[in-house]
């Protein structure tokens, strides 16, 4: 079988299993398998592919058509332009959460006295680990309920080279410093939602709130002043259909709504 021909079969088998970018996973997974870029798969279509690794990528598309996400299959997901690592027990980065890295890279231009960052609920240390590689100052305290999700964070910072305390901490209750930036992209799923079904694979805990997605967001707006340094921000990402009352809610607890941005929203205290 050629290359030409694996994609296309695989291409045709995602799309009537009616799988969203089904040529985009097909590459995907057959560059993974064959150690190759999709750009060396381009140029050359027409190369037999080795019976061994045809084995593997059927593997591999079987789990895809279950539902498997291909960040999962192939164990990696880019975010910010860098690799990280992901099982099932973190949470898969999403373009949709960079935003907040644009935040802490504009909030430390022009605060460079910043130092202290936290990432609440870290999940793969994406956030974190990012915000430490875009500004280097920073110290970094990435935090976890999940032991499984802050080895895979440490497994992270490792192949990023950069030096960050890891925490198991239920949200705040274990951070002892005071933080300049707080960053979090906490559970805020309604359950009631619909969503696709490779959602059923990512980890529950990690995905889901009561309180119609707002209950873990509001227990982090209470418990967060008492670990802001003067002058602090907290960065959340929620849903847009959430927004407005994540508002009313910090407004109503001594927060300045300072901006939002995409799925990104900013606070500051009114009280110190």
């Amino acid at each position: 079988m050629t290359i030409r021909e694996w994609l296309r079969q695989a291409s045709s088998e995602f799309a009537d299993a009616m799988i969203p970018s089904a040529g985009l996973d097909a590459e995907i997974i057959l560059a993974h398998t064959l150690r190759k870029n999709r750009t060396w798969l381009h140029a050359h279509v027409d190369d037999v592919i080795d019976p061994r690794f045809v084995d593997i990528a059927n593997a591999r598309a079987e789990l895809r058509l279950e539902r498997v996400p291909v960040a999962y299959i192939i164990g990696h997901k880019e975010f910010y332009g860098r690799r990280f690592h992901v099982t099932p027990d973190t949470l898969i980065p999403r373009p949709e959460t960079e935003p907040l890295i644009d935040i802490v890279k504009d909030h430390v231009a022009s605060h460079p006295q910043t130092r202290q960052l936290v990432d609440v609920g870290t999940g793969s240390g994406c956030i974190g680990i990012t915000a430490k590689l875009e500004c280097p100052n920073l110290h970094v305290t990435l935090t976890d309920t999940s032991k499984q999700a802050l080895a895979i964070a440490s497994k992270n910072a490792d192949m990023h080279n950069i030096e960050a305390r890891l925490l198991e901490s239920d949200l705040l209750a274990q951070y002892p410093l005071k933080a300049d930036i707080i960053v979090a992209n906490l559970p805020y799923v309604d359950r009631e939602w619909p969503t696709p079904p490779e959602l059923d694979q990512e980890p529950a805990l990690a995905l889901y709130a009561d309180a119609h997605g707002l209950a873990m967001i509001q227990r982090l707006l209470d418990e967060a002043p008492r670990s802001m340094a003067p002058n602090a921000i907290l960065i959340l990402e929620a849903d847009t259909r959430q927004s407005r009352s994540i508002i009313r809610y910090a407004q109503a607890h001594g927060y300045h709504h300072a901006e939002t941005r995409g799925l990104a929203m900013v606070f500051s205290r009114l009280i110190s």
